[in-house]
């Protein structure tokens, strides 16, 4: 028994569990937990067990047809004259019948302890279930919790550059102006400065006096 098994055992009491391995629900939690061996083994199980149901069911519904047709035969046999052909057929179709109500007997036993071993292997089933259900959503908790605080460092990181750049740029825009207007374009463009000033200071002017109401 698996670590934890036990408090899910104990959460399962008098809880009623469908058939998993036929609950399209059961099923879906497989698409987006993915394939699992522990799983596959007691979904095998189970499996088996429900089609052991089915075949004996279907056995049975078989051999009853076989035992009224041999019934039938045996009715239709004895108006016939008496001879040894009539005995022989009459033996075969007692001794068939015999098997038939024998084996019957035997498929309606295993039949009655199936629902009990079918329980036990869906609940079984459960309980695997619960513990990689639980196991997959603490692992996602945690990626979560990493993916939430690797966003938060870079959106404090990005917060940062982007007044790191505008800093810079309004720098630029007060160096390259300052320059410009003690050395003039010519020497300015004598050193090669490939620079287009944003003119920041300016442009938020711009942008106050464009929102302002205009005086007519």
């Amino acid at each position: 028994m698996a670590q934890g098994d036990e408090a899910f055992r104990e959460a399962l009491i008098g809880k009623k569990i469908p058939v998993l391995t036929l609950d399209n629900q059961w099923h879906k939690l497989f698409t987006q937990t993915g394939d699992n061996e522990e799983i596959r083994v007691y979904e095998e199980n189970l499996n088996e067990l429900l089609k052991r149901q089915g075949k004996l069911n279907t056995e049975l519904k078989s051999l009853a047809a076989f035992k009224k047709k041999l019934m039938q035969e045996i009715v239709a046999v004895m108006e016939l004259p008496d001879s040894s052909a009539k005995e022989k057929k009459m033996a075969e179709n007692k001794r068939k019948i015999e098997d038939a109500k024998q084996k019957m007997e035997d498929y309606n036993d295993e039949l009655m302890e199936l629902p009990k071993q079918i329980d036990e292997a869906n609940f079984e089933l459960m309980i695997v279930t619960m513990r990689i259900c639980y196991g997959k959503i603490q692992q996602n908790v945690q990626d979560i919790d990493a993916i939430n605080k690797w966003i938060s460092d870079f959106k404090l990181q990005l917060k940062r550059k982007v007044i790191m750049k505008q800093q810079k740029e309004i720098w630029n825009d007060e160096m390259y102006s300052y320059m410009h207007a003690i050395f003039g374009p010519d020497v300015i463009e004598m050193f090669d400065m490939k620079y287009n000033p944003h003119n920041v200071l300016n442009k938020e002017k711009d942008l106050i006096d464009d929102k302002a109401p205009k005086q007519e």
